[in-house]
């Protein structure tokens, strides 16, 4: 089992765990000797079953499946979360060790030096080295409350995939934009591992009972913002259904809003629930649509997201829903 010379400082792991470009390159090239396909799942640790449903589509669709779990500090603006986002190596590793089920899965888990030879800052003014941008799909939903967001997503992205070199590439659908982003990124730069067809966005993975959207920053939500953190989903669902109805955007949006304005106003954090956006965008673009525009799916080949952010407390939560099939979004 190949190691890095980090590995004395990891939890005990049944899993092959990589610290180091190098020692992965050496597992990856036995892959590739072997012609073995490998499937690719990213994440930034504090697992869930959202990351735990994309690595069994890899391990059922794939010879090998690797996770990585690394903290991008490029994708947090100075303002935001990055020294208290969740970490949770051990449990992660427990998680991945059961999913697997003795089904051949590594992970990946490089240090910021590794990553960022360089040097990284959270302030983009104070960074050097190499950076990528997918210009004209970062600016919009997400991108708007976090400028510089899809950049570090962009960046980070094109240097673990040339790490991993993944036959297949798994996101979930919570991140919409990112995956959209992702698409054109390996389709403009004619990336092969994985190349855009082969980078596959699955359903949102969510609760049974309340449909909230999983996420690992749920764990920051008190009792009472998790009885209230649902609301962005049935507002979502409210506003495609109004869509659906032939009622143009701004109608759309404004019932969406209207119910989260409602349940707010009953909750005992009503003065900590602020709707960040509602927005309605193309899948193809991410162009948002005109306010007086309607759904006309006989003249839409793409889907229509719809899209919102709303902050419970100091959680920040995003959902998505869509008009149209998931896998007609591509490039």
């Amino acid at each position: 089992m190949l190691r890095s010379a980090m590995s004395t400082m990891l939890p005990q792991s049944s899993i092959p765990l990589f610290t180091t470009v190098s020692a992965f390159r050496q597992w990856r090239n036995i892959a590739r000797r072997d012609g073995k396909s490998v499937g690719y799942v990213p994440t930034m640790g504090a697992l869930h079953e959202g990351h735990l449903s994309l690595v069994r589509q890899s391990l059922e669709e794939n010879d090998l499946t690797v996770a990585s779990i690394f903290v991008n500090p490029a994708q947090f603006a100075p303002h935001e979360d990055l020294a208290t986002y969740p970490r949770t190596l051990p449990r992660d590793l427990e998680l991945l060790e059961s999913t697997a089920n003795h089904k051949p899965v590594a992970v990946f888990l490089p240090t910021v030096q590794e990553m960022y030879p360089s040097g990284i800052d959270q302030d983009t003014a104070a960074q050097r080295g190499t950076f990528v941008e997918v210009k004209g799909y970062g600016e919009q939903m997400e991108g708007k409350s976090r400028p510089t967001f899809f950049r570090g997503v962009a960046t980070v992205v094109t240097k673990l995939f040339n790490i991993i070199e993944p036959t297949n590439a798994y996101f979930g659908q919570k991140d919409i934009q990112q995956c959209i982003v992702l698409k054109r990124l390996v389709h403009d730069l004619h990336l092969s591992h994985p190349d855009a067809a082969h980078l596959h966005i699955v359903p949102t993975a969510r609760d049974p009972i309340d449909n909230l959207a999983l996420s690992s920053r749920n764990a920051y939500l008190s009792e009472e913002g998790r009885k209230v953190a649902p609301v962005l989903y049935a507002a979502l669902t409210l506003a495609q259904e109004a869509c659906l109805q032939g009622l143009p955007k701004n109608v759309c949006i404004e019932r969406a809003a209207q119910l989260i304005q409602e349940t707010a106003s009953t909750s005992p954090l009503a003065s900590d629930i602020k709707l960040d956006y509602i927005e309605i965008n193309d899948s193809d673009t991410l162009a948002p649509w005109d306010s007086n525009q309607c759904y006309a799916p006989s003249t839409t080949t793409r889907p229509v997201i719809i899209s919102g952010a709303l902050w419970v407390g100091k959680t920040r939560l995003i959902d998505n829903v869509l008009l149209g099939p998931l896998e007609n979004i591509g490039v």
